[in-house]
């Protein structure tokens, strides 16, 4: 960057010079009148004078301004940029062609003299730093404490320094000249010969080997050679040897070595491996064994992390922690874990180590891990069969056992034993506690058997007896055992095992049982199927029915003559139900199990009943189908009551819109006033209508503020007839997701006029964003205008206060929407509260009772609740609580 700047600058300084002499050429020409080509010629001169200034950038520049000057200045016509003279034009392109090739002629030869005067320089500069370098190296190879040769390629010692000859016992001038390999042992010349030629061979390639040499008065060193060939000023190789005195470090590491060798013979045979750890520097010793032993390579590195990456991961942790507290506190620990070994095979390792102190103060642990896998391997078979048999012996409940026939005592008894006699296997049995825990009507049985196997009169026993356990748990043991002769011929010994059959007479007991308990649960079916209402039957693989359940026919269940008839015949809905009875035949014909088929079919007495079915095929044990097995039931009465049912409801629902009808004669009054205000309105609005038009000039801006008030009061009254039509309308019931304040406003809307004529004050607390509710809003409106009408026609005695009806609406904590209308009227006595819901119940003496008992039918229709809330003050509230609708709550 700082280059590029400098060039810049000169270029500049090139391009600005150049133009003032340019310009004051351009002017002594004009003044003298010159010739166009003396012009141009001065100009080159110019351009070529300052390219030596090194820009040819700037010099580019200036040939274009030199030229632009000629063509303004002085090619004819004067004072013109237009060149027409074929002459003048072949000047300036030859101008332009010397100025740019002179130019760069000019800028090569410069850069090429610079560039010559630099290496000049720096030769001269190279042969004084060589000087010197000479100076200093020879002066190190003089005095550098350390044996130099220098020998041509027949081994001619050609220079050795003073420090090499000295040491050998010579002077320089005795070795210069001579043999190299005179200074070599005999025995040793040859392999000398050989490495000076591996060294020519490879030039510029350093060589080491160790070598014995021979001193002047005959002593044997052990030296180290570092040789190197190189090319010598007339090109002839020369072997440069340097030599290090290694005869002390040599005859140590020969006798470390033997010793070495007689530890790693050692190691190897006690599988022991040793190592070394020093704390301050972290270097930590491996033996060969040790490298063997953990299967890595000698040339591993090792580490305490190391050791533990090889390490079992169940033992990571434990010699982690041997890890950390050695480090902590550096006293002896012995510690054994295993390796897991990159082949997945598993060693036990016993590593040993205690703490000393080197020479320099620092603590190191010195120590030695052994492989003991082939001990832990007899180990873990010794205690692996102990622990099979004990397995084996606890999960057979069989336990082992030698009784001492002369010392009455037990002489080995295993875990299971104890086991068996309710004692832990750790604790100590005196053979007292055991013999108290034998039922008392056994004891004498085992004391025969002791006595038998003392006198000889029995070879081989195999008796029974009961444990008595201290939770009043009773064990029945199974023995068998026989006699041992000692070399003496004596009877010593009664081996033996005890099992535990407590199981097998347990399941003796049960197997009984089951016996007694299937016979009496066969009988208790058979009195079952005989008394149900249900019955069983069977069919065969043509889908014939092939049995019946007896009481059936004598019952007068079903008609007689129903057995080899199939379902299809017996039935009486086929035409009606096509499509039902091809899907049961479907589910025969695939052989898959049914459930509650419904049909139509007649009684003994010809009566229609209603059958509901059941079945499932059955096969025999290779697989083949052999028809269905089932039970049936009489569901006539279910059927009638469901149809019963919906004639009340259907009843229910036209005493419902019977209600809101009459509800709808009661407030014809209130009906009529909501429908004449709009209308009033429309005929107004319309007369005004009439008379902005009517105007010389009409106001028709007047006249369609009259005709939007019309629609607005068209509208209005078109809403009150809606909501009276969908009251008075009778229809299914449609229930949707509602708003209750939604139908709390529509409501108010139609009693509007009640209130106001009755003079009641309503007062509303509605809950805003309430979670809507599933029902039907023709019924809801009609539950909330009979609280309310029941509400006004409380409070028409009330003179002393004033008539004030409240409607809320809220959501209590059971995920329901709260309604309430409270009046505070007569209210409602105790004696009547129980009852007014009842139906045809009634303090009116016009009423029908038949009102709060439809509102209590249409809130429990929809999932809710209507009760009466007792309140301190005077009046009555009806509340009513529906659930909310179930996208709202999920």
């Amino acid at each position: 960057m700082y280059n590029q700047i400098n060039n810049f600058k000169r270029s500049a300084t090139q391009f600005t010079f150049g133009s003032i002499t340019l310009a004051v050429v351009t002017l002594a020409s004009l003044y003298l009148q010159t010739h166009f080509a003396a012009t141009a010629f001065g100009y080159l001169l110019v351009i070529l004078l300052f390219s030596l200034i090194g820009s040819f950038i700037a010099s580019s520049a200036l040939s274009v301004l030199a030229i632009a000057a000629l063509a303004y200045y002085f090619a004819p016509p004067a004072f013109s940029l237009r060149i027409d003279d074929p002459q003048v034009l072949l000047v300036v392109v030859a101008f332009f062609t010397v100025s740019i090739v002179g130019t760069h002629l000019i800028g090569k030869i410069r850069q090429e003299r610079e560039a010559a005067h630099e290496t000049a320089a720096e030769l001269r500069r190279s042969a004084a730093d060589l000087k010197d370098r000479e100076k200093r190296w020879r002066a190190i190879f003089e005095h550098n404490p350390a044996m130099y040769v220098m020998v041509d390629e027949a081994g001619t010692i050609l220079n050795v320094n003073t420090f090499g000859a000295t040491h050998l016992g010579y002077a320089r001038s005795e070795l210069i000249g001579q043999s190299v390999l005179r200074l070599f042992l005999e025995e040793d010349r040859e392999f000398a010969r050989t490495c000076i030629r591996r060294c020519l061979e490879d030039i510029g390639q350093s060589q080491t080997w160790d070598a014995q040499k021979v001193r002047k008065d005959g002593v044997v060193l052990w030296v180290r050679e570092n040789a190197k060939a190189m090319l010598w000023a007339d090109d002839k190789p020369v072997v440069l040897i340097s030599c290090e005195d290694i005869t002390e470090k040599r005859q140590t590491e020969l006798a470390l070595q033997r010793s070495e060798a007689h530890l790693a013979q050692a190691q190897e045979l006690s599988h022991t491996g040793s190592f070394g750890w020093n704390f301050a520097t972290g270097e930590v010793f491996w033996s060969k064994e040790l490298f063997r032993i953990f299967q890595l390579d000698p040339k591993t590195i090792p580490s305490p992390q190391l050791v533990v990456e090889r390490t079992h991961p169940e033992d990571r942790a434990s010699v982690q922690q041997t890890i950390d507290r050695a480090m902590q506190d550096p006293q002896e620990f012995e510690h054994e874990y295993r390796l897991l070994l990159p082949d997945g095979s598993v060693k036990h390792i016993r590593a040993r180590a205690r703490a000393t102190t080197t020479a320099s103060g620092e603590i190191e642990f010195v120590g030695a891990a052994t492989d003991i896998t082939v001990t832990k391997q007899v180990e873990q078979q010794l205690r692996r069969s102990e622990a099979y048999l004990a397995e084996a012996q606890h999960l057979s409940h069989t336990g082992s056992w030698s009784w001492d026939v002369h010392g009455v005592d037990f002489v080995y008894r295993s875990a299971e034993v104890n086991r068996l006699f309710g004692f832990d296997p750790q604790e100590t049995v005196s053979i007292e506690t055991i013999r108290s825990r034998i039922h008392p009507d056994d004891l004498p049985r085992l004391q025969d058997v002791q006595r038998l196997a003392r006198d000889g009169k029995q070879n081989r026993f195999e008796y029974d007896f009961r444990i008595l356990l201290p939770d009043g748990s009773m064990r029945h043991i199974h023995s068998v055992a026989h006699v041992v002769v000692g070399s003496d011929g004596n009877i010593g010994e009664l081996i033996g095992t005890h099992m535990d059959v407590t199981e097998q007479y347990a399941a003796r007991e049960r197997l009984e049982s089951t016996l007694a308990a299937l016979r009496e649960s066969e009988q208790r079916f058979r009195d079952y199927a005989e008394t149900a209402s249900d019955w069983l039957w069977e069919t065969g693989p043509d889908h014939k029915v092939t049995h019946l359940s007896e009481h059936t026919s004598t019952a007068g269940i079903l008609a007689t003559g129903l057995l080899g008839l199939p379902r299809w015949d017996i039935a009486c809905d086929l035409e009606d139900e096509p499509e039902k009875w091809r899907q049961h035949r479907a589910r025969l014909e695939a052989h898959l199990p049914f459930r509650d088929l419904v049909y139509r079919t007649v009684n003994r007495m010809g009566c229609p009943i209603y059958v509901r079915t059941s079945g499932k095929p059955f096969f025999d044990v290779s697989g083949n189908f052999l028809g269905y097995r089932g039970v049936s039931t009489d569901i006539t009465a279910i059927i009638r009551a469901d149809q019963a049912e919906q004639e009340l409801r259907k009843a229910q629902a036209e005493l419902a819109h019977v209600t809101r009808v009459t509800t709808l004669g009661e407030l014809t009054t209130s009906i009529a006033h909501e429908i004449n205000q709009p209308l009033a309105a429309i005929i107004s609005n319309a007369d005004a209508c009439l008379g902005w038009m009517g105007r010389k000039t009409p106001d028709l801006s007047a006249a369609r503020s009259s005709v939007e008030w019309i629609i607005e009061d068209a509208i209005r009254a078109s809403e009150v007839i809606r909501r009276v039509r969908a009251l008075a309308k009778k229809g299914e019931i449609e229930m949707l997701p509602l708003d209750i304040n939604d139908v709390v406003k529509d409501v108010i809307a139609l009693v509007n006029r009640e209130l106001v004529s009755h003079q009641v004050t309503l007062k509303t607390e509605l809950t805003a964003a309430l979670p809507a509710v599933l029902g039907d809003r023709i019924q809801l409106q009609q539950v909330m205008i009979n609280l309310v009408m029941n509400g006004i026609e409380a409070m028409d005695a009330v003179t002393d206060r004033t008539r004030e009806l409240v409607i809320q609406s809220s959501r209590d904590d059971m995920e329901h929407v709260r309604l309430a209308v409270t009046d505070n009227g007569v209210g409602i006595s105790e004696n009547d509260a129980d009852r007014v819901l009842d139906p045809f119940f009634t303090t009116k003496s016009s009423g029908l009772g038949m009102g709060l008992s439809i509102c209590r039918s249409i809130v429990e229709a929809h999932g809710g609740r209507l009760s009466i809330v007792y309140r301190q003050g005077p009046g009555a509230s009806f509340r009513f609580d529906l659930p909310l609708h179930k996208e709202v709550v999920s």
